[in-house]
């Protein structure tokens, strides 16, 4: 009989943006910098390092162009950046970046509150950016936030999360990240929405980004492992949160999505020391900046257009 588990799985850190972009205090550039040079030294492949959106919808990622252009660039790691519209894709691209993150909402309040556009009205502008990002060399990855709950609505229908991920591939977004953004999926509910999606799309052109809100993430991604996915967000620390989304809590912390797989014996390519070390980093500096280093602690093995909610 065949395994259900993976011999390896990747992992997209999203913590210099997803997880810094709620943060109360600025950190300093060149300490965002240090910190994403020591999460490619620790292995990760992909990290996703900053957001070009209006300074004054996301202060904390304000250096967004600096961030860019200091990177300590490790062959084999894809540093990627999320952009809104062709006004930040263009900042993006003067920047450097090798990949561009395209976002919007499965429910329309949500969407509304984080885009301050209709769903309707953000299609077109994703597909104008996905071209334009192609057409200059780029890949393009795509968000899919509320998938599982939305903060205004409550429940969201399957249907629309299908229809969505299905438009946001057919305009050439080569993988769509399903986020559970308040942090509410359950395992049970997780296997019924890849069920939907799975019967339409290949699992290889799936990702899911989990926040820990009920401590169900890694219960969740076990489901998802179990089902054919192989791709999951994380955050270093289990740093996140969402400015327009009431109650949303950090995303599962890389550490213990790692150290969960190591267990399992599947592979990550990430080494666990070093992802400690960064985690530790990244603590100090948000004790001195005014954050919440409580919340890195779980990587510790001692111990106009908005931004998107993922």
């Amino acid at each position: 009989m065949a395994s259900r588990w993976p011999e390896c799985v990747q992992i997209r850190e999203v913590g210099p943006r997803d997880g810094l972009q709620n943060e109360p205090g600025f950190v300093p550039t060149a300490v965002k910098l240090d910190w994403i040079g020591r999460l490619a030294d620790a292995g990760l492949s992909y990290i996703e390092v900053t957001s070009f959106v209006s300074p004054k919808w996301i202060p904390p990622l304000a250096d967004a162009e600096e961030v860019a252009a200091g990177l300590r660039r490790r062959e084999g790691v894809t540093y990627a950046a999320l952009v809104p519209n062709m006004r930040g894709l263009e900042r993006a691209l003067r920047s450097g970046i090798d990949e561009a993150a395209v976002f919007m909402s499965a429910s329309e309040t949500h969407n509304r509150r984080n885009i301050n556009k209709s769903i309707g009205e953000t299609l077109p502008v994703l597909r104008e950016v996905t071209a334009a990002a192609k057409a200059a060399g780029k890949t393009v990855r795509g968000y899919l936030s509320t998938v599982f709950g939305c903060p205004y609505e409550g429940a969201v229908d399957t249907q629309q999360v299908v229809r969505l991920t299905e438009a946001l591939l057919e305009m050439g977004v080569r993988e769509v990240s399903l986020g559970d953004t308040i942090g509410i999926g359950h395992p049970r509910q997780v296997e019924a929405v890849l069920e939907e999606l799975l019967g339409r799309v290949p699992p290889d052109r799936l990702a899911l980004h989990f926040h820990d809100t009920n401590g169900l993430a890694l219960a969740n991604t076990v489901v998802a492992l179990q089902m054919g996915i192989r791709t999951f967000d994380a955050s270093c620390g289990g740093l996140g949160g969402c400015p327009y989304a009431p109650g949303a809590a950090g995303n599962v912390a890389t550490g213990d999505l790692i150290r969960m797989l190591h267990a399992m014996g599947v592979r990550t390519c990430v080494d666990e020391a070093g992802l400690s070390e960064a985690s530790a980093y990244i603590l100090q500096a948000l004790a001195r900046t005014g954050g919440d280093p409580g919340a890195a602690a779980g990587d510790c093995l001692t111990g106009g257009d908005r931004d998107v909610c993922s």
